[in-house]
C-alpha cells in the first residue's frame, strides 16, 4: 500500500539520512551474509511483511524468509525472520524493522490479552489514540491480536461526543442534525455519561450508546434500561487489572485506548551469522 511504502521510506530517511558511516567504514561493499532475527519475548507476532518491505526498499536483492507469520504466537529465542544478501544492507535496515516489528508485535500481543479475557459476545475495539502517521498499522496489529477497529478517523464514523452534544445543545439536537444529512448506511453512536443520558439517547433513536467512564453497577442499571433497543459500547479506564468486573456484563463492544497508546514493545534483536561470503 502506497501509505506504508511512504511510512517505510520516510522512517529509512529518518535514520540513515546522508549514510550509515559506521557500516560505511567498517563493512566491505562485496561482503554477503545471513542474519536472523529472533523474539526475546513470548508474544504474537505482528510487522512481519512490514519488515520485509523495510530490507527490500533499501535492497530489492536480499532474500527474506518469514520462519512465522503475523498472528502466530512467539516464544523467546525463537527465530521469525532470515534474511540473506548484502551485509551492508540488512545492518542498514536493521534498526527501523526492528521498530516496526517490536512496535506492531507489543500492540497484537496486549490487544490478545484483552481478548482472551473477554466472552465471544464481547467484542474487544480500538480507538483513535494512535501515534500520527501510524494508524493504518496500529490498527492492522489490533486485528491481528483478535480485536476490531473502531472508526479509522473522523470521516468513516458517526460518534456524538459530549463536546458536540455541548455545541448542538443537547443530544436530541446532535442526533436530529446527523440524521438530517448523514449518510443513511452510517450508524449513529452516542457518548453517554449519566442514565439520563442513556434515556435522552434512546429516545433520539440512536444505534449505538457508548457508556463513558461508568462503574459495573451503573452500566447493569443502563443495560436494564436500553434493553435491547441500541448496541452498548463502555469505555473509560479500563485496563487488565479491572476488565474482570465488565466480562460478565450482556455488552457488545468494549474500547481500550491502551492497546494502541500504552502497549509496550516487544523485545527482538537481529544477529548476523558467521557464516559470509
Amino acid at each position: 500500500m502506497k501509505d506504508i511504502s511512504e511510512l517505510i521510506m520516510n522512517a529509512l530517511e529518518e535514520d540513515i539520512g546522508t549514510g550509515d558511516i559506521t557500516t560505511e567504514l567498517t563493512v566491505e561493499d562485496s561482503l554477503r551474509g545471513v542474519a536472523f532475527i529472533k523474539c526475546k519475548e513470548d508474544g504474537i507476532l505482528c510487522g512481519s511483511e512490514v519488515v520485509r518491505d523495510v530490507f527490500l526498499c533499501l535492497d530489492n536483492s536480499l532474500e527474506l524468509e518469514l520462519l512465522k507469520k503475523d498472528g502466530e504466537e512467539i516464544v523467546s529465542g525463537e527465530k521469525v525472520i532470515v534474511i540473506r544478501g548484502k551485509v551492508k544492507s540488512i545492518l542498514m535496515g536493521e534498526r527501523v524493522a526492528l521498530n516496526f516489528l517490536s512496535h506492531l508485535s507489543g500492540i497484537a500481543t496486549m490487544t490478545n490479552k484483552f481478548v482472551k479475557m473477554l466472552p465471544p459476545s464481547t467484542k474487544l475495539l480500538d480507538t483513535r489514540k494512535t501515534l500520527p502517521g501510524l494508524r493504518i498499522l496500529e490498527k492492522y496489529a489490533v486485528r491481528v491480536g483478535g480485536g476490531k477497529n473502531h472508526r479509522f478517523g473522523l470521516y468513516d464514523g458517526i460518534l456524538i461526543k459530549d463536546n458536540h452534544i455541548i455545541a448542538s445543545g443537547g443530544i436530541k439536537q446532535a442526533v436530529d442534525k446527523v440524521k438530517r444529512s448523514a449518510p443513511h448506511y452510517m450508524k449513529i453512536e452516542v457518548e453517554a455519561f449519566s442514565l439520563e443520558n442513556v434515556r435522552e439517547a434512546l429516545d433520539a433513536g440512536v444505534d449505538i450508546i457508548l457508556l463513558d467512564n461508568m462503574d459495573p453497577q451503573t452500566i447493569r442499571e443502563a443495560i436494564s434500561i436500553i434493553n435491547g433497543r441500541a448496541k452498548i459500547e463502555i469505555s473509560g479506564g479500563i485496563n487488565n487489572n479491572n476488565i474482570h468486573l465488565f466480562t460478565e456484563l450482556p455488552i457488545d463492544f468494549i474500547s481500550v485506548g491502551a492497546i494502541t497508546h500504552s502497549a509496550k514493545a516487544l523485545d527482538f534483536s537481529l544477529s548476523l551469522e558467521d557464516y559470509f561470503e
